[in-house]
Formats: structure tokens, sequence, C-alpha cells
């Protein structure tokens, strides 16, 4: 995985609750095993019309927003527990995720997959959003060493948690796997010490 530390980005508002994992990447697409090319139907039924025109009113499509942070309403990622729904949100550019609320087995497949899900509290997620669509311009900043998220140039700043071991995962680019290839040294000291 890649090494998150900080990031400063410029935001894409969906200020839509209960998104659900169907609607981030419908099931008729979870045919392939490899992670690439999600991101193409990420949040199909909203970005494409069934003529298979894109839909301009959409946020992504809307050419004033970009960048690599979404900022979604309440409740993101409920419904079924497809790992899918974090491989096309980041194979589609996002980093970071930001919602008043994520649902468990969503902010577990993101994490898992070096996606950061940024849990804020109501009122946090309503500037966010407020700021992004008075000014597309926006820049947001996610620091998960300090565990905050903030509107650049401006005193709108709040903290987030995250599980701290997933932390030292992100923050050195870790799966499960390299994290304990990580411990080798201390695993083989403590083994060496075993008497059998």
């Amino acid at each position: 995985m890649e090494k998150f530390t900080t990031l400063q980005s410029k935001a894409i508002p969906l200020a839509i609750e209960n998104i659900d994992t169907d609607q981030i990447i419908p099931a008729r697409f979870l045919k392939a095993t490899d992670r690439e090319g999600f991101g193409d139907n990420v949040f199909r039924d909203w970005r494409f019309n069934k003529d298979g025109s894109k839909n301009d009113t959409f946020a992504l499509n809307n050419t004033k927003y970009s960048g690599s942070i979404l900022v979604a309403g309440d409740n993101f990622g409920c419904g079924s527990s497809r790992e899918h729904a974090a491989w096309a949100l980041s194979d589609y550019g996002f980093k970071v995720i930001v919602s008043s609320f994520f649902a468990d087995i969503f902010r577990g497949n993101a994490l898992n997959n070096g996606l950061l899900p940024v849990q804020v509290s109501p009122g946090f997620l309503k500037v966010l959003l407020d700021e992004i669509s008075k000014n597309p311009e926006t820049n947001l900043e996610v620091n998960l060493e300090q565990q905050t998220i903030s509107v650049k140039d401006t005193s709108f700043k709040e903290n987030f948690d995250i599980d701290a071991y997933k932390k030292t995962c992100m923050i050195n680019g870790y799966d499960d796997i390299d994290y304990l290839l990580s411990k080798k040294e201390i695993i083989t000291a403590f083994e060496a010490k075993k008497t059998y």
C-alpha cells in the first residue's frame, strides 16, 4: 500500500445520505477479482444515464469539482459488505472519504485497502459541504499523524479517530502481512527465548 501521512487536496461534495455499497459499485460489475478497473464504474448508475451518456448534474461529472477527497453525506458505505466498494473508490482516485458516519464493514474494508475514512461531526460535515459548494477551489488538509482535518487558510479544523493499528499501517504503507514482517526481528528473538 501507499504511505499516507498528510494530504492536501480539493474535494468533491456528494451531499447524499445513506450511500450504500451497491450505489458505490453496482453488483453487476463484481465479476472481476483484480482490483484494477473498478473505478470506471464507481457510482455508475448516478454518473451515467440509462443510454450511457454522462449525467452532467452528478457531482463527479461536474468539471468545477476535482480532487482526491470525497465529502459525502451521513451513513456512507452501508449495505452489503463488498470490498469492491473500497477498490472502486481507490481506483477512481480517492484517497480520503469524509462523512459523519461510516458503516463498520466499509470502514474496515477501506482501511485495509489504503483508503482513509475520516468521520467528522455532523456540524463540521455541513461546514465542509458549504465551503466546497461555495468555492470549488477550497483545499482540505488531512493530517493522519495528528488526526486532524481542516479547511486550508481558515480556522475550520476538527480531530478524527482512527484505530491505532490501522493508523500505523497507513502511515507506513503496510498491509497486515507487511506489518508482521516489520516485526520479524522481535518475533525471531521471542521465539529464540522459548524452550520446548
